[in-house]
């Protein structure tokens, strides 16, 4: 059972009996840097002191999945709650569908939706974690290995039905792709990427997701470092090869230059509200109908600092009309950026 937090606000997660502070701990880059999508190296001590300070801080959830790290950022998660007792522990969310060669590490994990693959994914991750229920189960992206979108997702309700998970969602899935899991079962959650410049979740995800009573939890809403504050030319041309980002667009030339530009331009809000830039980045997408909670990630307790102030702040219409602005003299990104 996760704990209760004064300071923190709770939301209802959809229609689960989950309540959730509005930001959550993202485990991706704790999986380290020794794989297709890392995030260059990382110590272990780190991220443990990082999981346990959201924690104490009042964040109760925390969303990682299989592949990061090829299993180590379960296994990370796992050590960081060992020693916390039961009844105050966070939420565990986690995915399947991303299955990887151990012969291979820097290959590109494949998209399987095969129900037997995704049987042994379920075992594995409730090892790996050390929980006997997952409390939320969600597919990574849309299987590419022939299984329908109706035989994975029916899969995955069995799952819930069988207990060995608490809720069922979809991550990196469609409008469409939505409406045809709803049919046969309900879709609880939505893991959309989500952030001022990369938009396009609030043209149609977000607005079926509403209507639907579908919780939505974003990931990346500071762009992965991008919406900092902290981010520059200089950092982004020395990321390490093991680094994804090195090789994002988002992160080169004019691209890169407009996104920083917008990061700027929160710097006037986390003044007024006195707060963080990450802290401004994070909020702008939870002011969004529909959104939930947010995913943010973090590789060691001051980062967790930086965006923690989240969980409560609440932007005003001056600060989305200021923001929408710089979206639009920056032009960065696509997608609706108006919260109307």
């Amino acid at each position: 059972m996760a704990p209760d937090s004064e300071s923190r606000p709770l939301v209802r997660l959809g229609t689960t009996d989950m309540h959730i502070t509005r930001v959550g701990f993202g485990a991706w880059a704790i999986g380290g840097g020794d794989w297709a999508v890392g995030w260059g190296d990382q110590d272990d001590k780190d991220s443990i002191a990082a999981i346990r300070h959201a924690v104490d801080a009042g964040i109760n959830w925390i969303d990682t999945a299989a592949v990061y790290g090829l299993g180590h950022s379960e296994d990370v998660v796992r050590r960081a709650l060992a020693d916390i007792p039961e009844h105050d522990r966070p939420y565990v969310f986690t995915k399947c569908g991303l299955t990887w060669d151990p012969n291979d590490r820097k290959a590109p994990p494949r998209q399987v939706g095969a129900p037997d693959s995704l049987r042994r994914e379920v075992d594995a991750s409730l090892q790996r974690l050390g929980v006997e229920r997952i409390d939320l189960y969600q597919m990574h992206w849309p299987a590419k290995d022939g299984t329908p979108l109706e035989v994975y997702w029916e899969t995955l309700l069995d799952l819930k039905k069988e207990g060995k998970v608490r809720a069922v969602g979809l991550s990196n899935h469609d409008a469409k792709q939505l409406a045809t899991a709803e049919a046969i079962g309900h879709v609880d959650t939505l893991q959309p990427p989500f952030s001022a410049i990369r938009r396009d979740a609030a043209a149609h995800e977000l607005p079926w997701c509403k209507a639907h009573d579908t919780g939505v939890i974003v990931y990346s809403p500071m762009q992965s470092g991008l919406l900092t504050g902290r981010f520059s030319i200089e950092r982004a041309q020395r990321l390490p090869e093991d680094d994804w980002r090195s090789r994002n667009r988002e992160f080169t030339g004019e691209r890169l230059v407009h996104n920083l530009r917008l990061a700027e331009a929160m710097q006037p809000i986390a003044a007024k509200h006195g707060t963080t830039v990450p802290t401004i980045a994070v909020a702008w997408t939870l002011a969004w109908p529909g959104v939930t909670g947010a995913i943010v990630g973090a590789r060691s307790p001051e980062q967790v600092d930086g965006w923690v102030d989240a969980a409560h702040l609440q932007l005003d219409a001056d600060d989305l009309a200021t923001l929408s602005a710089a979206i639009v003299a920056t032009g960065v990104g696509s997608g609706p950026y108006t919260h109307d």
